[in-house]
């Protein structure tokens, strides 16, 4: 079997990373890429057992089946006999020396893997949680209670996920994603789409904003990890019935015009998409919702993929794991803060087939998202929100997060907050760097510490909790506390004036004598440290400068001030006692 130059490279990549090291890893690889392959190529090169692991049964059978067709195709080659493990497909075969399964039925089943296993392979690897006592949890002890040096491997198109982030710690450019533990500890390979379809691997989408009115979904506020509830977006869909007809309708007359060969909807709820289907021509249209039986939806998905059926709508159940390469239509009516999920609903979409030269794709939820843009792993923090280069000041990598830009294109707002860069030192061992773009300072050590830590990293101190400084200050009679809606500065010889604006017109002033070394230091440590968002940070020395820089100073999202006794028979007066940056508590919208 001859590899394509990039699955060569990530079946390379996996052989030098196992030979040094027993960390689980990630590979990389856009839907389409012919994983299986990569798959196959690993398990015939493994000495010992090999087991994959798929959480559907489709991928489980969809692995196992190029697994066979493979060998089969390929008599030079000598690969393992494969068996094939899921009660959704019933079968149980756990004694080949190459088993594909659902991680559901092996979790269940542990006693049938008894065996020593050399090699674990995940699909679709940024489900697996990391959490004890999770299903890929309980296989992984189970497997490396056998074999202590079992190795694991991922491979996903999107490895990240809203609620947890990335699946891995480092990535192999030299760069760290996050500092928390994770399932993986690092990406060893990694391909873009762009790269794909560059080198004619994959078929061009071309993305559309749609055409006519759209869901206003941004009206309905996402969790936590961005999702919606079912029961307001059911309700908001109720509000735009003609909406979905005339999207319906549209979709039609693209498919008809263009002679579209296969359609898939990706709709918001169970009963929207009862409604889309229901606009649909019903000897053309399938319906796939995840109380589909599974023999009804097998003969549905068969008669789409034979071309039997131009349509098919279905809820959050086809994203992954089901290959139908003819497909050259995507209408999404669904929201979702996750490019990870978009990126998997483009991608049932980019797999070569005769006579189709591209996927049109039309977002009719208005999500916005690139497909193209480098993941940040993150909750996009507002609808404008892109990607943007962001270079550390210490090291000069060039950063990418979430962030805004004027006009111009000039970045004027970051959402990030510490240098990804990792280097190695003299024995290997890896180091990020410290600079942090957004920090909270500890008032013991004045060492810088993520905006989250409950506890200072220098000098284990346990760092004020913004959340309690706002409770203790409210209590406070004699007390204020200010939520920032703007700030303005006035020079008065060598002091600087700031005044912080709320919304309902109260200020609070406080003044920075730039000739007095200490107040000149105070000022700096909580404003010129933070120019720019961290970008530019200086050491200010005159109060003129900051008047110039006033457009990139930051502003406190909350000041607290307390009431002094004024001397010589002076009125009392609010002095700031604290100030609040890159707040994320409770309090962010309200007090109360």
């Amino acid at each position: 079997m001859r590899l394509r130059p990039y699955q060569q490279q990530a079946v390379q990549a996996t052989v030098d990373h196992f030979r040094e090291s027993i960390e689980p890893a990630v590979l990389v690889l856009p839907t389409g890429a012919g994983k299986s392959i990569v798959i196959a190529e690993l398990a015939r090169l493994a000495k010992g057992a090999v087991l994959v692991l798929a959480h559907v049964k489709e991928l489980c059978e969809q692995n196992y089946a190029k697994y066979e067709a493979l060998t089969a195709a390929d008599e030079s080659t000598d690969y393992g006999e494969a068996g094939l493990y899921s009660a959704g497909l019933g079968v149980k075969d756990a004694g080949q020396p190459v088993t594909f399964g659902s991680v559901q039925s092996v979790a269940r089943n542990l006693r049938d893997f008894g065996r020593t296993v050399s090699l674990l392979v995940i699909d679709e690897c940024h489900r697996v949680s990391g959490e004890d006592g999770s299903q890929y949890d309980r296989v992984i002890e189970h497997l490396r209670a056998s074999n202590p040096k079992l190795k694991v491997l991922g491979l996903t198109a999107t490895p990240y996920r809203l609620g947890m982030g990335w699946a891995y710690r480092y990535h192999y450019r030299g760069f760290a994603r996050t500092d928390e533990e994770r399932p993986f500890h690092s990406c060893i390979y990694e391909v873009s789409l762009r790269e794909m379809i560059d080198g004619g691997y994959l078929t061009r989408p071309e993305i559309e904003d749609a055409p006519i009115a759209q869901y206003d979904f941004p009206a309905v506020g996402a969790g936590r990890h961005g999702g919606f509830a079912e029961a307001e977006v059911n309700a908001l869909l109720v509000r735009h019935k003609r909406v979905t007809e005339a999207i319906v309708e549209q979709i039609v007359e693209i498919a008809e015009r263009q002679d579209r060969q296969g359609v898939m909807i990706f709709a918001a709820t169970v009963d929207h998409a009862r409604e889309i289907a229901g606009y649909l021509p019903s000897e053309e249209t399938a319906l796939i919702l995840g109380e589909t039986p599974g023999t009804e939806r097998d003969e549905q998905l068969g008669a789409f993929s034979a071309r039997q059926l131009r349509y098919l709508v279905n809820v959050s159940v086809l994203t992954t794991g089901f290959d139908a390469p003819h497909v050259d239509l995507i209408a999404i009516l669904r929201p979702t803060q996750s490019v990870s999920l978009f990126q998997q609903i483009v991608g049932r979409g980019l797999r070569l087939s005769p006579g189709k030269s591209d996927c049109l794709v039309v977002d009719y939820a208005g999500n916005g998202f690139d497909v193209f843009a480098p993941e940040i792993g993150e909750i996009k923090p507002t609808s404008d929100s892109q990607v943007v280069a962001v270079p550390c000041p210490i090291c000069e990598y060039e950063n990418e997060f979430w962030g805004q830009v004027d006009e111009d294109g000039q970045v004027f707002e970051h959402y990030g907050r510490r240098c990804q860069s990792v280097t190695l030192d003299e024995s290997g061992k890896r180091q990020r760097c410290e600079y942090r773009f957004r920090f909270k300072e500890c008032d013991r050590c004045g060492a810088e510490n993520d905006i989250a830590a409950r506890s200072c990293g220098s000098c284990e101190r346990p760092l004020v909790d913004p959340d309690e400084q706002l409770k203790n200050a409210l209590r406070l009679k004699d007390g204020l506390v200010l939520r920032v809606a703007s700030m303005t500065l006035s020079q008065e010889g060598s002091r600087l004036k700031i005044t912080y604006h709320d919304e309902d017109g109260t200020t609070l002033s406080e003044r920075f004598d730039f000739a007095n070394v200490k107040q000149r230091g105070v000022f700096n440590r909580a404003f010129g440290r933070r120019l720019a968002s961290g970008r530019h940070p200086l050491e200010l020395e005159l109060a003129e400068q900051a008047i110039r820089l006033q457009g990139l100073l930051p502003q406190p999202d909350f000041v607290f001030a307390r009431k002094q006794k004024g001397q010589r028979g002076r009125r009392p007066w609010m002095r700031v006692q604290t100030r609040v940056f890159d707040y994320e508590g409770r309090y962010r919208t309200a007090f109360l």
